[in-house]
């Protein structure tokens, strides 16, 4: 997906205006005198690269950032730095780019919820023993392509596709554990569609009590449970969050084995999730109610 500078001007606005206001909040905090310096690319720039970076014309920031920014952006960007002074620069505004991301660029619950999780590898299974980035941090889990390292991305999506919260795991975390815990669907309401792994009767009562129907479909060992006519049409659409999850992938590339640091793992997939707040057209699914029982999906 390529941009133009149409789209690099919207997200350096919207940038900017967080910045200027994380900035006020931020140095009330501060403890002792300000920095004298300031660095010589703003984070507002440094974010909005790193976000451009993730609408797929490169597969490597590195290249981007000197065969593109620095050659084809100045304009855009006139005080660009090395690139190794800009990877510093973007670990440094790490928190205030997850801030950006929560505030700003997460849709609004509609009452129609899908939830998924999906691995994040850190490298091939053959290379775990020689991974040193994530020594100590990343773990091993089993998902349904197999084993693999790394993490687990998990994703509450609306059904216009918009993402209404994640949260990064470790990759043996079961993906029930996230659900329980009240930040990550305090915003949640409605229906809320999952698989056969979010199956359980004390986090369905627990998510009830909040407001919160979760919808899943039945292993082949359980007894079959009456279900609305909607509800089974929306858990056969619940393919619309793994669409998501590959164009995460794919195009926003969260997934790569060519970290170097634990900060640049977090830093990337962050800046992943904003540039997809931005694409005009998400996976989505145009339904219309027809009877209070009845739905009709096109």
């Amino acid at each position: 997906m390529q941009f133009t500078l149409d789209k690099v001007a919207e997200i350096f606005y919207l940038a900017d205006d967080f910045c200027q206001e994380f900035s006020k909040s931020f140095e009330s905090y501060l403890i002792g005198n300000k920095p004298k310096k300031a660095p010589r690319m703003s984070d507002s720039e440094v974010i909005t690269i790193m976000i451009l970076f993730h609408f797929g014309s490169f597969r490597n920031l590195k290249h981007f950032y000197l065969f593109y920014v620095q050659k084809h952006l100045q304009g855009e960007f006139p005080k660009t730095v090395s690139y190794n002074r800009f990877v510093e620069l973007s670990h440094r505004v790490c928190m205030p780019m997850t801030l950006f991301l929560k505030t700003c660029c997460l849709g609004d619950c509609t009452g129609i919820s899908f939830v998924d999780s999906t691995p994040v590898r850190a490298c091939k299974n053959k290379r775990i023993s020689r991974n040193k980035v994530f020594k100590g941090i990343a773990t091993t889990g089993k998902s349904t392509m197999g084993w693999f390292y790394g993490f687990k991305l998990h994703l509450i999506i609306n059904d216009k596709g918009e993402i209404l919260n994640f949260v990064i795991t470790q990759a043996h975390v079961d993906d029930r554990e996230p659900l329980r815990n009240d930040k990550f669907v305090n915003k949640i309401k409605g229906k809320f569609y999952g698989d056969k792994g979010y199956i359980g009767q004390k986090l369905t009562e627990l998510l009830f009590i909040d407001g919160l129907h979760l919808v899943t479909s039945i292993r082949n060992n359980m007894k079959n449970t009456l279900m609305e006519l909607k509800d089974k049409i929306l858990l056969r659409k619940r393919s619309v969050i793994e669409t998501v999850n590959d164009e995460l992938k794919n195009m926003c590339q969260i997934e790569h084995s060519r970290h170097r640091s634990f900060n640049g793992f977090i830093t990337n997939t962050i800046a992943a999730l904003i540039a997809y707040s931005f694409f005009p057209k998400k996976p989505a699914i145009k339904y219309q109610p027809v009877l209070s029982n009845q739905l009709t999906v096109f």
